[in-house]
């Protein structure tokens, strides 16, 4: 929008076009949510030669970046996925051996020791809690006989290359920053995927370790790191997940939500807090000045400058509590009262308290795409609002716990191929979530298993 003189800009997309002195309006340059979800374009780009082109994520390839931004302008919003990823998170990785005692084996020692597994897992829950899935590397020795790294690689930066349309297998991914921007060849890293449907056996098959269905080993390849893509199923995705709570954006509920802060500020910053209306009559003034005999033009506008500054002191200071303020008036021949002084208090008490309930609803709606109770975020606060009782809450949070499974089983998976591939016959990996207790049980939470080894 051109911003002219008569055009007042508050920040935030909010703008005051001053049509007169008396006639204003007040204008929203508020972004559609929707807009991120424009046409997505499937035609593949090519960026380095003898390699399929990668396929773009969303219309512009900057659909994970447009989300991202969105969120960090919502509180709520915000909330939810530091909530859902602490959820998913819930106490952790647990490394030990089938019988539940500490793992001896020093090779298996050494693997943890030398990677960052809490700093690992932690980023792949927050990846799969903003797009639906995550991309694990896995490294291998020199000699390709072992396993000896795993990595992390951010969502937002992979692009996939269009599948082989022999096999319909997804091939390979390139990682780098693709905000705004076309990456040089040289900035771009590109991982060998393994198949998502076997990446064990892929990788067996790619190190010679497993014969192919023609009963013949093939020769092992010189790749040394592979990438485990690690999805959690949505229906009519190929390549890039639809989150279940980009709905709120299609809808039109993050954009209401979007609204009312800003409207909030807008009257907070162009209206001032009145507790007093005072009202005195045209001829007040010259009757101060004629009974204190006063003629002088300037005395006159003096004394009714004095006399306006005692009402108001008069109005406002602790010191004026229980005062009293004596004015006459005077009866109309039809019997009406004409007051000389008259002050009104403002019923203040509902100042600031506008879209109260908008706000509450368009909360409850995030919360509600974030699959997330409003009562265990204090999405909306207030006295009587989400008034559970403990045992209510100790409820929803235990359920909310229970429903990470899934997404635990699916963020597991590259420690199977570790596992197997590394020869780690006493190994067993767990994700325990917390339960919280009652007070009897002598204290507040436990950690239970939902795996069946």
């Amino acid at each position: 929008m051109k911003k002219e003189e008569s055009i007042i800009d508050y920040g935030g997309g909010v703008y005051e076009l001053r049509l007169s002195d008396s006639v204003s309006a007040l204008l929203n340059e508020v972004d559609d949510g929707a807009q991120v979800f424009d046409e997505t374009s499937a035609t593949p780009v090519e960026v380095i030669k003898n390699y399929r082109g990668y396929v773009p994520w969303g219309g512009d390839n900057n659909l994970p970046y447009n989300i991202m931004k969105k969120i960090r302008k919502d509180e709520v919003m915000s909330q939810n996925k530091l909530f859902n990823t602490l959820t998913c998170y819930s106490s952790g990785l647990r490394f030990a051996r089938k019988s539940g005692e500490p793992i001896i084996d020093t090779e298996i020692l050494d693997f943890f020791k030398y990677n960052r597994m809490p700093r690992y897992f932690l980023e792949q829950a927050t990846d799969m809690k903003h797009f639906f899935f995550s991309v694990s590397v896995i490294i291998l020795s020199k000699d390709g006989s072992k396993i000896v790294q795993l990595r992390h690689k951010e969502a937002c930066h992979t692009r996939f290359e269009t599948c082989n349309p022999k096999t319909g297998q997804i091939e390979h991914l390139f990682y780098t920053n693709w905000e705004d921007k076309t990456p040089s060849p040289d900035e771009i890293e590109i991982v060998p995927v393994l198949d998502m449907w076997n990446p064990l056996g892929d990788l067996m098959l790619r190190m010679g370790k497993l014969p192919g269905a023609d009963g013949r080993y093939a020769k092992p390849t010189s790749d040394r790191k592979f990438a485990i893509v690690n999805t959690f199923p949505i229906a009519g995705c190929k390549y890039y997940p639809f989150a279940y709570y980009w709905s709120v954006f299609l809808s039109g509920w993050y954009d209401i939500k979007r609204l009312i802060p800003q409207h909030k500020k807008s009257k907070l910053k162009n209206s001032s807090s009145l507790k007093y209306h005072v009202m005195v009559h045209k001829d007040y003034w010259e009757s101060i000045c004629r009974e204190e005999k006063i003629t002088d033009p300037e005395l006159k506008v003096a004394r009714v400058k004095k006399e306006k500054e005692n009402i108001r002191d008069f109005c406002t200071g602790i010191e004026n509590s229980g005062k009293m303020w004596i004015s006459g008036f005077y009866q109309h021949p039809d019997g009406k009262e004409v007051n000389m002084v008259k002050i009104d208090v403002i019923d203040t008490s509902k100042e600031g308290g506008d879209w109260l309930e908008d706000s509450e609803e368009a909360s409850n709606m995030i919360c509600y795409a974030d699959n997330i109770h409003p009562s265990l975020v204090g999405a909306t606060p207030g006295k009587s609002n989400n008034s559970f009782s403990g045992s209510v809450q100790r409820e929803l949070f235990t359920m909310k716990q229970a429903l990470e499974k899934p997404y635990h089983d699916i963020l597991l998976e590259p420690f199977f191929v570790i596992k197997e591939y590394n020869g780690w016959e006493d190994f067993s990996v767990d994700v325990p979530v917390i339960t919280l207790t009652t007070l009897d049980k002598g204290k507040d939470a436990e950690e239970n298993t939902l795996r069946s080894e």
